[in-house]
């Protein structure tokens, strides 16, 4: 089984994470389910976050009795120093426990820093001084403020998307964590959907020793898969490496990867799935993305104002508005 040491923390854990993001679409039970199975096969590092409605409550519901066992990290969207506070006590609340593991700022637009004027790193030390929590982490997609929480030492872990569409820029990241003893714990490491093959994605994250992917898990068949590269992982073999390479070719640079901080939209546009219609009809059954319902939701891109809400959100720097365009446009072709 392969392991991975997250920097200076010193947790070391089984290079699957459990990503819950996605637990808060099923019901409780189901969840119970996958959440008790990815325990009883080794998976012990748990990622979650006060905005994802009830994930914290329904790891907290299956895995309360194991939590001497467990690692789990959560996040924190405020920008006061109250709110903080009240996410962590709503998180300890839902979690079922008196600490957490990692707490992390979730996708700041700037690096939390002592003196900056909010209060809100040093409402990080004063938690963790309580022990409340134990390492203190920053989550992000843009890679301005990911370098520059690397660089201020004054984060135990970073949280970012990383997988074999990333950028020269995102590989050196990765590196820059290993050499500075920082956890780095992968996101999106299946890029929002558009790498279909697990497989190869996990060969290409075991490349790097000091890379933790937390893995968005929401059906038992998705942990199956998961669970099985622990005793035989998955090589970097020349199929894969051609899978990658075909993947590499498609789909890197400027594409919607799905991450939603461009939303809402003011005339009630699902960008982070219209704005990547085109690689999703291509990599995904298109019958699905063809029905009434999504034809209508399309057509919403005509109403787009061009208010330019979106581009100003979009870690990616990406030109929204166009990339709707071309996806609508692209749409029209597959329903001639």
């Amino acid at each position: 089984m392969n392991e991975v040491r997250l920097g200076r923390t010193g947790i070391v854990v089984n290079k699957n994470g459990f990503g819950a993001l996605p637990v808060q679409r099923v019901s409780m039970e189901e969840a119970d389910i996958i959440l008790k199975k990815a325990y009883a096969h080794g998976i012990r590092f748990f990622d979650s976050a006060r905005a994802y409605s009830d994930s914290e409550e329904k790891i907290g519901h299956a895995l309360s009795d194991v939590r001497e066992n467990i690692y789990i990290s959560t996040k924190t969207m405020a920008t006061t120093v109250e709110d903080f506070w009240k996410d962590l006590d709503m998180s300890l609340k839902m979690l079922k426990t008196d600490y957490i593991d990692i707490y992390q700022f979730h996708n700041p637009s700037f690096c939390p820093k002592p003196n900056d004027g909010t209060g809100l790193y040093e409402a990080m030390l004063d938690a963790k001084q309580q022990g409340k929590i134990h390492f203190i982490g920053i989550t992000n997609h843009g890679i301005n403020v990911a370098k520059e929480a690397l660089e201020s030492g004054l984060y135990d872990t970073l949280q970012f998307p990383f997988s074999y569409l990333a950028s020269e820029k995102e590989e050196a990241l990765v590196r820059l964590c290993e050499e500075k003893d920082i956890g780095f714990i992968c996101m999106k490491a299946l890029s929002g959907g558009l790498i279909s093959r697990s497989d190869a994605a996990y060969a290409y994250i075991n490349e790097y020793a000091n890379a933790l992917p937390i893995w968005g898990i929401q059906k038992e068949s998705e942990l199956d898969e998961f669970i099985s590269y622990q005793d035989q992982p998955p090589v970097m073999n020349d199929e894969i490496k051609a899978i990658i390479a075909h993947d590499q070719k498609e789909l890197a640079g400027h594409f919607c990867r799905g991450c939603g901080y461009c939303m809402p939209c003011p005339q009630g546009i699902i960008i982070n799935q219209c704005a990547r219609m085109s690689l999703m009809l291509r990599r995904a059954p298109a019958a699905g993305w063809l029905s009434e319902k999504w034809q209508a939701e399309m057509k919403k891109i005509e109403n787009c104002i061009h208010c330019g809400q979106c581009m100003r959100h979009c870690p990616y720097e990406l030109n929204t508005p166009e990339l709707l365009q071309k996806n609508y446009e692209d749409y029209q072709t597959f329903l001639k």
